[in-house]
């Protein structure tokens, strides 16, 4: 049956059709937050109890800040793949989630809302990084510690001890280093798990702030991880070195030269993310200035 026929002989079909697919986003976005309400209970839980850092946050507020910025360049029809990944994700976070767990459930359903909003995006606005805000607003520190923080203190304390050989007679055991006589242990705070989240938080707001289109973002995620591997082992390489000559540094030295080891690392991502030199820029984001329209596909 063609579109003609189907108007003829059903019209009403078509009206309810045509005014779907003009529905305003906003009305979209929070039907299907609602649908994801269990998901947003259980994170609120966790942060509530303490199990895991509220970091999570600031990424929340940064794709809070993006729809707000674009409300008006919003599409009045959505791009209808996106909408229907966003629904299949929704469908499949809500009933898998008594058989899932709560982080992969929860995984699914920040996913599908990445991929609600990215419907109704001007499609200058990469889904990459607003994929990434989503996933880093999960409250995932605590099971990246769990997972991931022993292998990224056994790194660390490996290229920390190549970069203490000259001047001290250093081994590892783990990552434990035995530095001139001293044990010195790299312990989970120096495993740079919250380095490494503030570091692609960095990259993502960045690249939506210069308007990096998806294969921009990802030429440049090798450059991210650098700098956080970087930053994380010369920070410990700095401490171990204090600790093995016998002048530990005070409390507030030692957060000290964390913080600013921090801003070097977060200084270095947002300038390789925003520089013309690296790729060449894309159009650039609403933070940046100017409003841009775009065509209703």
């Amino acid at each position: 049956m063609s579109l003609a026929s189907l108007a003829r002989s059903h019209p009403r079909v078509v009206d309810w059709s045509i005014r779907l697919d003009r529905a305003p986003a906003a009305g979209w976005l929070a039907l299907q937050a609602a649908a994801l309400a269990p998901t947003w209970f259980w994170m609120a839980a966790r942060l509530r109890d303490g199990s895991d850092d509220p970091l999570g946050l600031l990424a929340l507020g940064a794709l809070a800040v993006l729809a707000w910025h674009t409300r008006r360049d919003l599409r009045a029809s959505p791009r209808l793949g996106w909408l229907a990944l966003a629904m299949l994700g929704t469908i499949a976070a809500t009933l898998l989630r008594p058989w899932l767990p709560p982080l992969v459930s929860g995984l699914l359903a920040v996913l599908a809302l990445a991929c609600g909003l990215s419907a109704f995006l001007p499609r200058r606005v990469g889904l990459l990084p607003v994929a990434g805000l989503a996933v880093l607003a999960l409250p995932l520190l605590s099971s990246l510690q769990f997972y991931a923080g022993y292998p990224l203190r056994v790194i660390t304390a490996e290229a920390s001890r190549w970069l203490l050989a000259p001047a001290f007679s250093v081994m590892r055991e783990g990552s434990t280093l035995l530095v001139d006589g001293r044990m010195v242990i790299v312990d989970a705070p120096c495993s740079g798990v919250q380095m490494v989240w503030l570091g692609y938080f960095s990259a993502c707001t960045v690249a939506l702030w210069a308007g990096r289109s998806d294969r921009d973002f990802l030429a440049r995620l090798p450059v991210v991880s650098l700098f956080v591997m970087a930053g994380n082992i010369v920070r410990n390489a700095v401490l171990v070195a204090c600790e093995g000559a016998g002048r530990p540094l005070a409390p507030w030295a030692h957060e000290t030269l964390g913080l600013i080891v921090l801003s070097i690392v977060c200084g270095g991502i947002a300038w390789a993310v925003s520089s013309r030199r690296m790729r060449a820029a894309a159009q650039p984001f609403p933070f940046h200035g100017g409003r841009h329209v775009d065509a209703v596909a």
